[in-house]
């Protein structure tokens, strides 16, 4: 097996984000790799339905989730000595907009914090499980204690 070269930190600015970006940080220096860091504005829509599903309520919410989620990722990653160039903040789908940052950059290991869900919680979504599922790369999945 082949060293690691381009690893891709997937955070969500929960409690353990620090922790998940811990395993990252230290697999980028053991492999000597470059990091790159993504975070994903889930794209719930949210729309007053006496306007039809294709008008947003409020585009200011947009707007200053992305501005609050930017500057969380510029922390972090300055905090990690991530360039701005391997900062991806993006808005959609999380499992999708990782999976497809990691393709379109050549990554070969996405690391991502989950929270090992069963049953009904893991059927309404887990990130962690769909980014595992259906990357072309490898996927070191971060388990987290819940509280």
């Amino acid at each position: 097996m082949e060293n690691y070269k381009h690893i891709l930190l997937a955070v969500d600015f929960y409690e353990h984000c620090e922790a998940v970006a811990s395993r990252a940080n230290d697999l980028a220096v053991k492999y000597q790799a470059k990091l790159g860091i993504i975070h994903v504005v889930d794209s719930l829509p949210i729309t007053d339905a006496g306007y039809g599903a294709d008008i947003p309520f409020n585009l200011d919410l947009t707007t200053e989730l992305m501005a609050g989620a930017k500057k969380r990722l510029s922390k972090l990653a300055e905090k990690m000595g991530v360039p701005e160039d391997r900062q991806w903040l993006e808005m959609g789908s999380p499992k999708s907009e990782i999976i497809r940052v990691a393709e379109e950059n050549k990554v070969d290991l996405i690391v991502i914090g989950s929270h090992g869900r069963h049953g009904l919680a893991l059927l309404l979504g887990s990130t962690a499980n769909g980014v595992l599922h259906h990357a072309t790369c490898d996927v070191l999945a971060v388990r987290l204690q819940d509280d």
